[in-house]
């Protein structure tokens, strides 16, 4: 594990002109956006047009929130930048290390966005055939395509593949792949059970794989991930155990949760 994470440290993506989007989506800013724009409008028409200061000052109140919003978000989105903080590339850097992994055979990623942790896997073990899978909705503009040209540019386009995937039920047999990864992709999907979630995702690992499964795991969405973790291991999965990545990938719970990803957790182990 130590080689590997020193050689994390050594994998730098987005220098070729790579475009890896960025964890807070444009359709967020718009409607953000939208919103203030109809609060001032209506805070001027109020004052001046139906003379009723009372809600002129409500929705004063209301654009001036929108704005400090926009600009948190707006922070936040520079802070998870490849071409700024790049703290989404360290988060990824914190997964991948806790992998006891010899390189050889099969990886899937769950979940996969614009490619960017299929692409750095497949850089940190060159042996390894990595497969990254997505349902690519409409939210973020990441797709097939995207993914696919981020892989060619940084030079492991023969080792990635991308597909269209349901988190909710694989495309693959049980037992496929000797490492299965994600990260903050579960708690996306819409009326899903979480734990059912990454029992599908264990279900198409061999026997003796390993995986690293990190997402933002609220107890109000995951409920007990101890007593999860502890599930597993009577299944008799080996090795399991749940890494505190608010802590250990941005630095301190405070700052995690300033990003709105203060209960981030990784559950990692071996089957």
């Amino acid at each position: 594990m130590k080689r590997n994470q020193w050689k994390q440290e050594n994998i730098r993506l987005g220098t070729h002109g790579e475009d890896y989007g960025s964890w807070m989506s444009n359709p967020v800013f718009y409607i953000i956006g939208g919103i203030g724009v109809l609060a001032a409008v209506l805070a001027v028409l109020s004052f001046y047009v139906f003379h009723v200061a009372v809600l002129g000052v409500l929705f004063a109140i209301i654009t001036i929130a929108l704005v400090v919003l926009l600009i948190w978000i707006t922070w936040i989105r520079r802070q998870y930048a490849f071409g700024g903080g790049r703290i989404m590339e360290q988060v990824h850097r914190v997964v991948l290390s806790h992998l006891d992994y010899d390189g050889e055979g099969k990886i899937l990623e769950v979940g996969c966005g614009s490619g960017a942790l299929t692409i750095r896997a497949a850089l940190t073990w060159p042996k390894a055939k990595v497969i990254g899978i997505d349902y690519w909705g409409a939210v973020y503009n990441y797709s097939k395509a995207l993914c696919e040209k981020n892989a060619a540019s940084e030079g492991v386009a023969s080792r990635c593949v991308f597909q269209h995937g349901d988190a909710k039920q694989l495309d693959f047999p049980d037992e496929s792949f000797d490492v299965v990864i994600s990260n903050y992709v579960y708690h996306n999907v819409m009326g899903a059970d979480m734990q059912k979630l990454l029992l599908e995702s264990l279900r198409v690992l061999k026997k003796g794989g390993v995986f690293a499964l990190n997402d933002d795991m609220k107890q109000k969405m995951y409920g007990d991930m101890e007593g999860f973790a502890q599930k597993l291991r009577d299944m008799g999965y080996e090795e399991v155990r749940l890494v505190d990545t608010a802590q250990e990938a941005f630095g301190a719970h405070r700052r995690a949760a300033m990003m709105m990803l203060g209960s981030s957790r990784l559950l990692v182990g071996r089957k």
